[in-house]
């Protein structure tokens, strides 16, 4: 499995954090592999070590890897996480509130955003997680 952390809007615009994990399926000598998800583009990024950014949407939603570095991330009802090198992030929250972000450590902080354009590729298919059935709103629940 592979650990991810959602951000998202609820219905009243306050963001969230949800954790959630990504199945893997052995693949035999190559590994094990999670399904395909359909991305729209990747962008590389590197942040200057002062970064602090305050309430914001994210402009697509996207998967963020941090290639280095920590990033401190708010939510809208002042609740916040660590997430150093190694962490993955789905960024939902296009519309509401937003989020705060800040660097952890006083250095560049490089990560890459993975825009998925699953959204609206699947915008009539039910979505899955776990036993429970989901729609179109939570992107990690994609499950082919």
């Amino acid at each position: 499995m592979i650990q991810i952390t959602r951000i998202y809007s609820d219905k009243n615009g306050d963001s969230h954090f949800e954790d959630f994990e990504v199945p893997l399926k052995n693949n035999g000598d190559i590994g094990f592999l999670s399904d395909d998800i359909p991305v729209k583009s990747i962008v590389f990024r590197q942040v200057n070590p002062t970064y602090d950014y305050d309430f914001h949407n994210a402009p697509d939603r996207q998967y963020i890897v941090l290639l280095e570095g920590g990033v401190e991330i708010e939510t809208s009802l002042g609740e916040k996480r660590s997430f150093e090198t190694g962490s993955i992030l789905l960024v939902e929250d296009t519309t509401g509130k937003g989020h705060k972000t800040k660097n952890i450590q006083l250095k560049y902080r490089k990560s890459i955003f993975i825009k998925t354009d699953v959204f609206n590729t699947l915008k009539n298919k039910t979505l899955k997680k776990s036993t429970k059935n989901y729609n179109t709103q939570g992107l990690h629940k994609y499950i082919k």
